[in-house]
């Protein structure tokens, strides 16, 4: 496992790089995004070897990776979502989409189905994962800790 994970990791970055260069992510965020996809998928394969289910191991991966995507937003002072898009590239259940049209196509409707299953389960817990880490607060990560609103600050911004 350890051998196919020092493989697969630098794939993912590089992946999750060139995702990020298509939907016109500034260069300055490219190596975070792409380690942070890496992170992502790091965590989704040790899930899968503790022999989590995939959809959990998803769930456990979208979640890390939007913790991350949050520390990295505050870190380099840009929206949480940069991170976020560029990084999910690595759980999106591609080949299961895939398998279903190809299933369907050729007639194998119940097959079909079972996949559909399948991805609908993982769609679901990338969805989850992300919005689990947006219950927690943004001041963990940092975020406003500079800018607490006084009445004198309001009384400022309103004679600008």
């Amino acid at each position: 496992m350890f051998k196919e994970l020092m493989i697969e990791t630098p794939l993912a970055i590089i992946g999750t790089i060139g995702f990020s260069i298509l939907f016109g992510v500034s260069p300055r965020h490219y190596l975070p995004c792409g380690l942070n996809g890496g992170f992502s998928w790091v965590v989704y394969r040790i899930s899968i070897a503790l022999n989590l289910t995939a959809p959990i191991a998803t769930f456990a991966a979208a979640l890390a990776l939007t913790t991350m995507s949050r520390a990295l937003a505050v870190h380099f002072k840009a929206p949480t979502v940069i991170f976020l898009y560029g990084g999910v590239f690595t759980l999106v259940p591609g080949a299961g989409i895939y398998a279903i049209a190809y299933n369907l196509f050729l007639g194998s409707t119940l097959e079909g189905f079972m996949t559909a299953a399948d991805t609908v389960k993982t769609a679901v817990a990338i969805a989850l994962g992300i919005g689990v880490s947006y219950m927690i607060p943004s001041k963990v990560f940092g975020w406003g800790k500079h800018y607490l609103a006084t009445e004198d600050s309001a009384k400022e911004l309103s004679h600008k």
